[in-house]
């Protein structure tokens, strides 16, 4: 127990220090693997551990969902699912804003990320917004806000690595993604309502589509929403596994790409190469936290810490207050990413002790971490959105996010009031 405290001591000042997450994870745990096992056990536990996480079947889901996502942004697909939901309700008030919350929940649907979906409804909905005079808090805090749908919406890397770390099912994960990923879209456009309301010089009305510009439009939106459909409706009827469907969707979204004529032998070259990065780079995060997961477990840490919790006796709903209350006090600190890897081998085994559903809590941390995406002082898709749009004030993106965390933290109640929101459509599989 002592030493996985000095561990975890060791892992925050590392971090402080701005040493890679992924050694200031692997080093406190091979440094007291060697003290509590030895040279040998410690040699063969880090190998085995990097070969079985690199050589994984299951792990090639990551590399092909990423390439997916690089593709599919790479084809610049975003104005076209702007343009159809502007289409629809862009003659409301506040409805260029509505449009963007809908165009990102599409464009996430086939991206899984956050961070590029941000990026890309900022080139198309910004200028659009700023055209009609819409207040500069309201269109950057729903472009960064809508954002935060593509750690949800399937494929998600961040189900994929909850799913990785504690062996749950990943093909159900994006399933239970999906109700949740929409209702904090449904959420999202209440949030934008709710704004108009109070200040309706923040969201003028746009302009009226007719009905054949309206479909028109919605042609143009065909072939990713069909490739959305055939991804997760393949998993979702178990025609193919999660691998397989990442396999399909890589290759749909290079024929998209190759069609709108957006792929030259350079472009696909550094799609590649961005692709192998990224998966690199998450490989290594990953070992790092398996390696460091495996010592607090064997140095008793994580049973010495859910025994604690039973004695609190404070039940199931007060421990998963304590669990979102934390991890909405940590997203004001850590990036998403960080906070999943550093917390899970932690809080994972407390909470199944408690006995939750793995595939529930999976969706409730995710949706979590999509809140510490727009949280100051690091909310990351805000620090986005600022680069993207220096001449807007850090504080008027924030200004601009409140509703839409408020929206988060309405989703996140009524998920653990009513868990059939994230556990009905796994269960149909």
């Amino acid at each position: 127990m002592t030493a996985a405290v000095i561990a975890l001591a060791v892992m925050l000042v590392l971090i402080v220090f701005e040493v890679p997450i992924a050694v200031a994870m692997a080093l406190p745990g091979i440094a007291g693997f060697l003290w509590m096992l030895g040279w040998e056990p410690t040699a063969y536990m880090v190998a085995e551990t990097t070969f079985s996480t690199v050589n994984s079947y299951a792990l090639s889901v990551i590399p092909l969902f990423i390439l997916m996502g690089n593709l599919i942004n790479e084809a610049d697909v975003s104005r076209e699912l702007y343009d159809a939901a502007y289409r629809f309700v862009g003659h409301l008030r506040g409805g260029l804003a509505i449009a963007t919350v809908i165009a990102c929940a599409a464009f996430a649907a086939v991206c899984g990320s956050s961070l590029a979906t941000s990026a890309a409804m900022s080139k198309v909905a910004y200028p659009s917004m700023k055209r009609y005079g819409y207040a500069d808090g309201l269109a950057a805090g729903s472009i960064a806000s809508a954002g935060t749908l593509g750690i949800m919406i399937p494929p998600s890397v961040a189900l994929m690595v909850y799913g990785i770390m504690t062996q749950t099912d990943i093909g159900k994960l994006f399933m239970a993604g999906v109700l949740p990923g929409l209702l904090g879209a449904l959420l999202y456009v209440g949030a934008v309502l709710l704004t108009v309301t109070l200040w309706p010089q923040d969201g003028p009305a746009g302009e009226r589509s007719s009905w054949a510009e309206r479909l028109h439009a919605l042609r143009g939106t065909a072939p990713v929403l069909g490739l959305f459909l055939l991804v997760v409706g393949g998993m979702y009827g178990g025609v193919f596994t999660p691998t397989e469907a990442a396999g399909i969707g890589a290759v749909g979204a290079f024929f998209i790409a190759f069609a709108r004529r957006k792929l030259t032998a350079q472009r696909l070259l550094a799609i590649l190469i961005d692709t192998a990065a990224t998966t690199t780079m998450l490989f290594f995060v990953l070992v790092g936290a398996l390696i460091f997961s495996k010592f607090i477990t064997i140095a008793g840490f994580t049973q010495a810490l859910t025994g604690w919790f039973h004695d609190l006796q404070i039940g199931p709903l007060g421990l998963m207050l304590i669990i979102c209350v934390m991890y909405l006090v940590l997203g004001c600190f850590l990036e998403s990413m960080s906070m999943i890897l550093l917390t899970l081998p932690i809080v994972f085994p407390i909470v199944m002790a408690a006995g939750f559903d793995p595939i529930w809590f999976g969706v409730i941390l995710v949706t979590l971490i999509e809140v510490a995406l727009i949280t100051p002082p690091v909310g990351m898709n805000v620090y986005m959105m600022h680069t993207l749009l220096p001449h807007i004030p850090m504080k008027t993106i924030f200004g601009g996010i409140g509703a839409f965390v408020a929206a988060d933290i309405l989703r996140i109640a009524l998920m653990i009031t009513f868990p059939a929101i994230a556990t009905f459509l796994p269960s149909l599989m």
